[in-house]
């Protein structure tokens, strides 16, 4: 092992060996962070040899959370190779073309190294490959070195005042870059255990937290809504001392909601693939009315003209970057955001997607605000039908019908940006990231 990321993590085996790891909440096994180590050393030796050169080379894995996926993760990382972790039940065929568009050298496919054609060795301090979500479209990678993914890692735990003492609930995928910023660098470079929840469903999330007694949970709004809407007991998670909502906007009003049943905030914390985190509500209390919270520390966030921003820290990837200010990396995420006096970041939907209905100019994400901000909308998401007449369809969380969702619209929208097709669903399907799927969404209105 030689580089940064593998070096941090030989201080925490020597600081940390002995104490636990990683707890499997389905079964109650756990793990030491020595028998990690051990574990991918005998992966390791099981599956490297000669004719498979690691080194230097990228590695696709799909692996649930577990004792499983460090194995994988961290037997790589004693290779040296690139690791290109992707969501948990990826379905093979997916999981190849990644691979090509990656120029991978080899699939993990749960038994075995799997060599592919086309491969090439990564140049420079290639440590980890992340994918942007592919809910929109083919996932681009992005090329993060050690340094990079330990900074985030860092400004992560120091702004919210995460260490040893803490235990994390980790539901969402330790590969995803809201699960290796929250759960797996935190792990590596600091020693902070966690434990792997089973299922997504209230009532297991419930009698887990409650078994195993976490600290921090970070999760996604999704999940935060239905603990909010079940009924579930607040004792079963009194030993929460910090609900992160992140993967997706949260709705105020579920903010408030979860606050008023179990007396804890939920705190937004804001990232993105390309910069890792960027902001974090620590009080809760602008999360409350929209916000989104300050920058982390040793994150620089700069307004620019037209609602956008312009991230600025070491966590920030350079690869193909050319965005970079001393010494560091610069990204402009694609969500519109505004910037108060005080620091204090609110989004304020996407830009980029743009389409002409009926001659006119529409903005994708200037819908979908109009929609979320009609009373009784918990989310909205608005697509584009495909072919060469453009027409817009919403589909929107809410019991209210659509002809008074429309004509509430209408009050304060131009008829050309109103939705033609529209569902009305109980909650809007999500992919492994917790994030909108948005093709489910297009293919129910428009298949």
């Amino acid at each position: 092992m030689s580089n940064a990321l593998a070096s941090a993590w030989e201080r925490t085996l020597r600081r940390r060996g002995a104490d636990t790891a990683v707890v499997h909440a389905w079964d109650g096994a756990s793990f030491t962070f020595d028998e990690l180590d051990r574990r991918a050393r005998s992966w390791l030796a099981s599956h490297a040899t000669q004719a498979l050169p690691l080194a230097g080379r990228a590695v696709v894995f799909s692996t649930p959370n577990g004792i499983g996926w460090f194995e994988v993760f961290l037997g790589l990382l004693r290779a040296g190779a690139v690791m290109v972790p992707l969501d948990p039940g990826e379905p093979p065929a997916a999981q190849e073309r990644i691979a090509a568009s990656v120029r991978a050298a080899f699939r993990w496919d749960g038994s075995h190294l799997l060599p592919l054609d086309g491969s090439r060795r990564l140049r420079g301090r290639a440590c980890l490959v992340k994918l942007t979500s592919g809910s929109t479209g083919e996932p681009r990678p992005l090329v993060f070195t050690a340094e990079q993914l330990i900074a985030d890692g860092r400004q992560v735990t120091a702004t919210m005042g995460i260490g040893v003492n803490d235990l994390n609930h980790a539901l969402i995928p330790l590969g995803h870059s809201y699960g290796l910023g929250n759960l797996t660098l935190p792990l590596i470079t600091r020693g902070i255990p966690l434990v792997c929840g089973s299922s997504p469903l209230p009532s297991a999330v419930a009698e887990e937290i409650h078994r195993w007694r976490p600290t921090v949970f970070p999760s996604v709004p999704a999940v935060w809504r239905a603990l909010a809407a079940a009924g579930v007991e607040p004792a079963l998670l009194k030993s929460l001392r910090l609900a992160v909502s992140a993967g997706a906007p949260l709705p105020p009003e579920v903010a408030r909601d979860f606050l008023a049943r179990f007396g804890l905030p939920l705190c937004n914390f804001y990232g993105s693939s390309e910069t890792g985190g960027i902001a974090f509500d620590r009080g809760g209390g602008a999360t409350l009315v929209g916000g989104v919270g300050r920058p982390l520390r040793s994150v620089q966030v700069t307004a620019l003209r037209g609602r956008r921003i312009r991230v600025c820290s070491p966590a920030v990837f350079t690869a193909g970057n050319r965005r970079r200010t001393g010494g560091q990396g610069c990204w402009s995420p694609g969500d519109l955001a505004t910037l108060d006096a005080r620091g204090g970041l609110r989004l304020a939907g996407r830009r980029g997607a743009i389409v002409k209905v009926a001659g006119r100019r529409v903005s994708v994400a200037e819908v979908e605000l109009s929609l979320r901000r009609l009373a009784g909308v918990r989310e909205a998401c608005v697509q584009v039908s495909p072919g060469p007449e453009a027409i817009l369809g919403a589909a929107v969380a809410t019991e209210r019908p659509v002809a008074e969702l429309r004509a509430e619209l209408a009050l304060n929208t131009a008829p050309w940006k109103i939705p033609k097709k529209w569902a009305v669903v109980p909650g809007l399907p999500l992919n492994a990231r917790g994030k909108v799927d948005a093709r489910s969404v297009a293919a129910r209105l428009f298949g």
